[in-house]
């Protein structure tokens, strides 16, 4: 007989049973989706592309991540990689593309150029990126290892798991014939 509500709870977790609520479920199971299945538009601009295009490949894998397709239109991403400098010029495309991408949408600053303008002290160059549109996670170096990417890709992740899921009210649909 258990003493305790604790260990009543206990024994029927051991029985395989699992009390939740429904929104719960579904938050976390929105969250492991969105997390495990980044769909990322690449905008390599200078030398961290480089670096960035070598994410794709055997060597560094990064179909683990469920992010090995980088996207050609930012409607089917929702992942944008800034790598590299960005220009003035370049500024007000690079909002437009983060415009069209749906929401939940997450964006990665790679490089020094991108982050904090780099060596480019310059009036040409947007000394960081987040003056243009917000950023979830700064990758550091120049031009950053790969390595430093998927380090970059597992803490958006965990950023994304951490986040509370906003689901729509529930309205069951009527089906047809029945009264």
């Amino acid at each position: 007989m258990p003493v305790s509500e604790a260990e009543a709870l206990r024994e029927e977790l051991e029985r395989g049973v699992l009390f939740t609520k429904v929104e719960q479920m579904l938050g976390w199971v929105v969250s492991q989706s969105r997390a495990n299945a980044i769909w990322p538009l690449g905008f390599g601009l200078a030398c961290c592309a480089i670096e960035m295009m070598a994410i794709i490949g055997p060597r560094f894998d990064v179909s683990r991540f469920g992010a090995e397709v980088m996207r050609a239109s930012p409607r089917q991403a929702d992942l944008m990689i800034v790598a590299g400098r960005v220009s003035i010029k370049m500024a007000p495309v690079l909002r437009q593309l983060y415009d069209q991408m749906p929401d939940p949408k997450w964006v990665i600053s790679m490089g020094a150029c991108a982050s904090c303008g780099g060596v480019f002290n310059n009036y040409a160059i947007v000394q960081g990126v987040d003056k243009i549109v917000p950023v979830d996670v700064y990758v550091p170096g120049c031009p950053p290892r790969p390595e430093a990417l998927i380090h970059g890709i597992i803490k958006l992740q965990e950023k994304i798991l951490a986040s509370r899921v906003e689901l729509g009210p529930f309205v069951p649909r009527r089906r047809k014939g029945v009264a």
